[in-house]
């Protein structure tokens, strides 16, 4: 078995790791905007309620708020993003930016979630909203190809678990599911606020075969989890780093995994971990002890993401340095997470394979034949220098 010394001396450099095919599957519209835009925006629509308006400056508060501790303080960042994005124009020029920013940090294929509900304020319908973010979508992808960059970009509608607009916003995606709507979720607090109090949502979209995620087990536990699979029929857990609870670790280095945990790794039920976005809500204390180490190693289907950009100061690159840092993975561990990933996106199978085989695995091939021959001329060089 490679030991961990081992497979650090294959760890990718930060610019391989940029370079490398990525696919994130949970990533908040309004947690990732750029802080240059929050301030235009502001500007634009007469928004006054940004505690910075200076970029770098409000950029600074939304990483040091996000990582306070309060709940509160983390809550308020959101109504600032938010508060900006209430205009058609506000939400093609996030949604293409986002497309943008995520290309350039060499994703090819990103699920990106936002709550329609949340962009009412100054009269757009709920459909006016989707059609805004599409068409910022489909723009960032063609700015994306003009600078020689891939992306594909899915929305995913969700809804908020303390309202009461559910079965609203799954039907809207599901008008929209073949016009750039790829699923649903709900999000929100988890505690007081159980996936089941929306089983009518729920229960529609199964009913039209329709996918959806639930974000379940990132703060509450495992009783969200159980919730969202066994009631609800989740295709996917929206983190679910919890099911660590399931899993005993023992002395002697043996897992006994309990039934739940079972379930959802024989199962392959996808989780969708964000580290950094976990490490701010107390999920784990560092990245070395994040569950997504083990699960990893115990082969569930754990996929790496960024939640919200802004907000944890992240991309999907420095996601992956970190967990470079902290397990000593190699391309193999990045081509296995962004296979995994891919794999259980909400588009047809047949496009999941073609992204699989003709993007993500040719991507890494060359990467790791790069290294391989600068490890060859490294030692090389080494022998020339010993001769």
């Amino acid at each position: 078995m490679t030991s961990q010394t081992d497979r650090m001396g294959k760890s990718p450099s930060p610019d391989q790791i940029r370079r490398a095919p990525k696919v994130l599957l949970h990533d908040h519209l309004d947690g990732g905007l750029r802080p240059g835009t929050v301030v235009d925006l502001a500007r634009e629509s007469g928004y006054s309620a940004l505690p910075e308006h200076d970029a770098d400056r409000l950029g600074h508060w939304f990483r040091e708020a996000a990582d306070s501790g309060s709940l509160e303080r983390y809550l308020e960042t959101f109504s600032h993003t938010v508060g900006v994005m209430q205009s058609r124009e506000a939400l093609v020029r996030v949604a293409a930016e986002c497309a943008e920013d995520l290309a350039a940090d060499g994703v090819v294929y990103a699920e990106v979630r936002y709550a329609p509900e949340q962009h009412l304020e100054k009269g757009l319908t709920l459909e006016e909203v989707v059609e805004a973010v599409n068409e910022g979508f489909r723009e960032g992808e063609r700015r994306a190809r003009a600078d020689g960059r891939r992306i594909r970009v899915g929305a995913l509608l969700t809804a908020m678990r303390h309202a009461a607009r559910a079965l609203e916003i799954a039907e809207l995606a599901n008008r929209y599911r073949d016009l750039g709507v790829v699923g649903f979720d709900i999000a929100g607090a988890e505690a007081g606020y159980p996936p089941t109090r929306h089983l009518d949502a729920f229960e529609y979209l199964k009913r039209e075969n329709n996918h959806f995620t639930i974000h379940a087990g990132e703060a509450f536990g495992l009783p969200s989890i159980w919730q969202a699979l066994q009631w609800c029929g989740a295709d996917r857990l929206g983190h679910g780093v919890r099911i660590i609870d399931d899993i005993q670790v023992h002395e002697d280095g043996t897992v006994k995994l309990g039934r739940l945990a079972s379930y959802v790794r024989d199962k392959r039920i996808p989780l969708e971990l964000c580290p950094s976005s976990n490490l701010q809500t107390g999920a784990a204390s560092s990245y070395a002890e994040h569950p997504i180490g083990l699960l990893r190693r115990l082969h569930f289907r754990a996929t790496v993401n960024t939640d919200n950009r802004l907000m944890s100061g992240t991309s999907m690159s420095r996601e992956f340095e970190h967990l470079v840092e902290a397990f000593g993975y190699s391309l193999d561990d990045m081509q296995w997470f962004s296979v995994n990933a891919m794999k259980s996106a909400f588009i047809p199978f047949d496009e999941r394979l073609a992204m699989i085989n003709d993007v993500i695995k040719p991507g890494y091939s060359e990467l790791k034949s790069e290294w391989l021959f600068q490890q060859t001329a490294s030692t090389s060089g080494s022998v020339d220098e010993e001769g």
